[in-house]
């Protein structure tokens, strides 16, 4: 009879403790999948305004590091991100006439030495204390001339499009490996797309 009894709350424990184990993955799920998923880039407005000397586009990302990426900068790793915009007039008889195709390049670089961040475009660069102060700065485009004065023509319709990615090509090669079978390395917004009527 004791043996029964022993045997029998054994396999209740046991059952509880399968179902604590459950919970335990459900819990864990619940919290810790979608601070996996919160990394990438979104957009969050974006603008194309006129200019004393053409057209310039303005827009903001949220942009969100996973902490692999992170690690990778303060290692000493150069992280590029490319903000692509595109304008095209859509044509009935032909395919889309494409006027502008442009791309800017974003460098981020960590120093140890002087435990600076660098933010680089093209000649022109800003040091960061902090990783969030690069982060903040690379999430709001100002400025950026994109068209000249004559370039968009009135009472046209243009279709815009734009968006951020990190460009893993140009990674140390190791590191594009890791890139091509890591989700960890894809950090890339969608197109967003927009009608412009000047």
């Amino acid at each position: 009879m004791k043996t029964s009894t022993l045997h029998h709350s054994l396999r209740k424990l046991t059952a509880v403790l399968l179902h604590a184990r459950a919970l335990a993955f459900a819990l864990a799920l619940v919290f810790v999948a979608p601070c996996a998923l919160a990394d990438g880039i979104e957009v969050r407005s974006v603008t194309v305004e006129p200019a004393s000397d053409g057209w310039e586009l303005e827009a903001a990302f949220d942009v969100q590091f996973n902490a692999r990426l992170e690690e990778a900068v303060n290692r000493g790793i150069p992280l590029y991100f490319v903000v692509d915009f595109e304008l095209s007039r859509p044509r009935w008889y032909w395919f889309d006439e494409k006027p502008i195709e442009l791309s800017r390049t974003f460098k981020i670089t960590y120093t140890p030495l002087l435990r600076q961040y660098r933010l680089t475009i093209g000649n022109e660069y800003q040091n960061f204390t902090r990783f969030e102060e690069v982060t903040r700065v690379l999430s709001r485009q100002r400025g950026w001339h994109v068209a000249d004065k004559g370039a968009l023509k009135k009472d046209q319709v243009y279709q815009a499009a734009v968006r951020m990615r990190l460009d893993t090509a140009q990674l140390p090669k190791p590191f594009q490996l890791n890139a091509i079978a890591s989700r960890d390395w894809t950090l890339a917004s969608d197109w967003h797309r927009w009608t412009i009527i000047p």
